[in-house]
């Protein structure tokens, strides 16, 4: 059982299942300490140790309470059998109506996080958002969530919003671990709060849409750590998804040059990583190649779940390339000596390499990739918190046992374009009550909430997905939607009034 050193008025716990507060970070609790004894000005100028297994402490997930089945899509749109839950390998896709923006999303998966955590307000020194959901040119998503902070007092709160496509939500983290351990953080605790609302025109990429929000709750001694000095990071210029008209929500996409520019990124990230931490195992005596085998998990940003299965492939295509000699006889390589020869830059189009790696790679990608798509595959593409949503559906389908002591790699990327693939360790303690147990049994209902959503046809939805488009930006209005059809708990756009300036409220719990 954690304790948290709380200054400001304790936060009501109120959803399942159960959470055990958080324990102070170090620093903090030193404070706690020098604030009773004379000797604290001594205390506190002493050097302190760099903090340890900085990572992600806690993690909350909001995605909306509607949904449309892809498969009566399908039909709706007048398009084969298939193309939507095969082909794109979706099978449900959330939705908002015009009374939820990112701001609502972003307020609740916070108030949620700090709710179920027990923490208080002034626990936190660090908030950072992720988002490519743009509705104003000016004003951060993060200062609107400094609502959330009013009754504590607590306004020292460093951090501010990061945009690029889907990265914004991976830079914020790096950010807020890289705040943890610099000379500037003061012992609380930072949080990260990813989130988006993908909504296209119609037409062949409205079934890759879907919305959610992710918030995780970053310090020192934590579950899930970042490993030092191993990312493998890629940018470059490309115009392969983008949002150039302000006035409209809808991207333009180029579709083959996104997924090229996808897996041409994971490509170079995953060599970088390799080599990094190749270094780092020569450094300890260690001389082997890694490969695909050293990660026990594997999650992705996943615009669809098909193109996650084939970049499983993908990094095996990569492993292959690299080894020294291969045995395509017997084992993993079998049967693949006709793509020995190849460059990578030559098969991004190449359908024969495609296949003949997503089948080699089929059992590791059941085993370390599938489970983490349960969110994606029923929800849809988040955008920024895509891969956190991957990283909570691996949790929440996995014992604290299974897990313990595994390597979790990661893989985000955002158009135009970032991208980074970075590892989490995870904790080898798993006994009851570890940290690890405890989030781990904070998501552990994830599968249910997704099954208390409610189903909505075709037709309606699309009329709804009429009204955010002709509302968008609309001043002097309520939006429309009913609060009764949101999840208990869940932030709402209430009024916008003749300024732009938005009101929102919370429906009760």
């Amino acid at each position: 059982m954690f304790r948290l050193f709380a200054r400001g008025r304790q936060a009501k716990r109120v959803l399942q299942p159960q959470a055990r507060p958080l324990q102070p970070a170090p620093r903090m609790a030193a404070r706690q300490r020098a604030s009773s004894s004379a000797a604290s000005v001594e205390q506190l100028s002493q050097p302190e140790p760099w903090p340890r297994d900085v990572g992600i402490l806690a993690l909350e997930v909001y995605f909306p309470s509607r949904y449309v089945e892809q498969a009566e899509l399908e039909r709706y749109d007048g398009v084969e059998a298939g193309k939507y839950t095969l082909g794109l390998g979706q099978k449900q896709m959330g939705f908002c109506a015009a009374h939820e923006d990112i701001n609502s999303l972003c307020l609740t998966v916070a108030q949620r996080l700090v709710e179920r955590s027990r923490l208080s307000w002034d626990a936190i020194g660090r908030l950072e958002v992720g988002t490519e959901t743009i509705i104003d040119k000016s004003k951060a998503v993060k200062t609107v969530l400094m609502q959330l902070f009013q009754a504590s007092g607590n306004t020292d709160v460093e951090g501010i919003d990061t945009t690029n496509a889907c990265y914004g939500g991976t830079a914020s983290l790096f950010n807020s671990a890289a705040w943890v351990e610099s000379s500037a953080w003061d012992g609380r605790y930072a949080m990260v709060v990813c989130g988006d609302i993908a909504v296209y025109a119609t037409g062949n990429a409205r079934p890759t849409g879907g919305a959610g929000a992710v918030a995780m709750l970053v310090g020192p001694n934590a579950p899930l750590a970042l490993e030092r000095g191993v990312r493998g990071t890629h940018m470059e210029h490309a115009y392969d998804f983008y949002k150039p008209d302000l006035a409209s929500e809808y991207p333009v996409v180029d579709g083959k040059l996104s997924i090229q520019c996808y897996l041409r990124a994971l490509d170079q990230c995953y060599a970088v990583y390799r080599r990094k931490i190749q270094r780092q195992w020569q450094n300890v005596g260690v001389d082997k190649p890694f490969t695909l085998d050293d990660f026990q998990f594997l999650v992705f940003h996943t615009p669809f779940c098909k193109l996650v299965q084939k970049s499983v492939g993908r990094v095996l295509l990569n492993d292959f390339l690299a080894a020294p000699s291969p045995d395509t006889q017997h084992g993993l390589y079998q049967g693949l000596q006709a793509f020995r020869g190849l460059k990578l830059e030559d098969t991004y189009s190449d359908k024969e390499v495609e296949k003949a790696f997503q089948k080699a790679s089929l059992e590791m990608f059941n085993q370390k990739t599938k489970p983490s798509l349960l969110l994606a595959a029923r929800n849809g593409n988040m955008y920024t918190p895509s891969v956190y949503g991957c990283l909570a559906s691996l949790l929440a389908q996995h014992s604290a046992q299974q897990l313990a002591g595994s390597r979790i790699g990661a893989f985000s990327y955002g158009s135009g374009l970032a991208a980074s693939l970075f590892s989490l360790r995870v904790s080898q303690d798993a006994a009851p009550g570890s940290p690890l147990d405890t989030l781990v049994s904070s998501l552990s209902d994830l599968q249910t909430r997704l099954d208390a959503r409610k189903r909505v046809p075709p037709e309606e939805f699309a009329g709804i997905m009429k009204q955010r488009e002709e509302s968008h930006h609309l001043v002097n209005h309520t939006p429309a939607g009913s609060r009764e059809d949101l999840f208990p708990g869940t932030w709402y756009l209430e009024q916008v009034d003749d300024k732009h300036r938005r009101q929102y409220a919370r429906r009760p719990l």
